[in-house]
């Protein structure tokens, strides 16, 4: 009971442990946030891009393309609350994640493309959220991480394939192409895939850490910060 108590403790500091929460009612919130931020701004970009992927995932669930339902709208959900945590800290002018800290901080430079920003994104919903939102799903349905590998996959193979389209969408055109080259050489060396897999890893690795909250949270705040200094990398303001 103690060890339960003590993770419980560690999970309430990095996010929401709430019950599973309905798929629409977070479409619906990233979906007000158009009318929030003008599309120029940089967390308007990423937002954009999330809800398209969310929605994809809403309605392959209800078209039956997950075995389990339950558990893909669990972590669909918790998935995306890290997310919105984020957007409510940075507008109550508290300190988000260090992963998410450059998108917030850089989201009206003149110099950063849209590209980086949904990137940068994607980066720290990846690279931090995506782990803890595992954790978190696995806590609500009373399982382990092998237990959501399946929908774990799916979802990460609809990230792959739409971060494709993406890049085609959101990069600069064939006259900009030469300008942009040191541009093309730095989002090149970001991978989904890679970030994907290391996800998978620290989720287990927290998962066997549950019952040592203080040396899961010191693993939480690494990956935190490399997240956010790859987010910067990403950033980096072209004029």
């Amino acid at each position: 009971m103690v060890q339960f108590k003590q993770w419980e403790q560690f999970a309430d500091r990095t996010g929401p442990v709430t019950a599973p929460s309905d798929v629409a009612a977070v479409i619906a919130r990233m979906r007000g946030f158009r009318s929030d931020w003008p599309p120029t701004d940089g967390v308007a970009v990423f937002n954009h891009v999330y809800l398209t992927v969310t929605e994809t995932i809403d309605r392959q669930i209800g078209d039956g393309v997950f075995q389990d339902r339950r558990a893909a709208a669990a972590l669909d959900v918790r998935f995306a609350e890290r997310y919105l945590a984020a957007v409510d800290a940075a507008a109550a002018g508290h300190r988000p994640p260090d992963c998410w800290r450059p998108l917030f901080q850089y989201r009206r430079h003149p110099g950063v493309r849209p590209l980086q920003f949904a990137l940068a994104g994607i980066n720290a919903h990846i690279g931090h959220d995506l782990a803890l939102a595992v954790v978190d799903t696995c806590r609500a349905l009373q399982c382990a991480p092998p237990d959501l590998e399946e929908e774990f996959d799916q979802v990460g193979d609809l990230l792959v394939l739409l971060e494709e389209q993406i890049r085609e969408d959101l990069m600069p055109g064939p006259d900009l192409l030469e300008v942009a080259d040191p541009l093309t050489h730095l989002l090149g060396s970001w991978s989904l895939e890679r970030a994907r897999e290391a996800a998978w890893s620290a989720a287990r690795v927290l998962w066997r850490l549950r019952d040592l909250p203080l040396l899961a949270e010191e693993f939480r705040q690494r990956m935190d910060a490399g997240a956010g200094l790859v987010g910067r990398c990403l950033l980096t303001p072209w004029r």
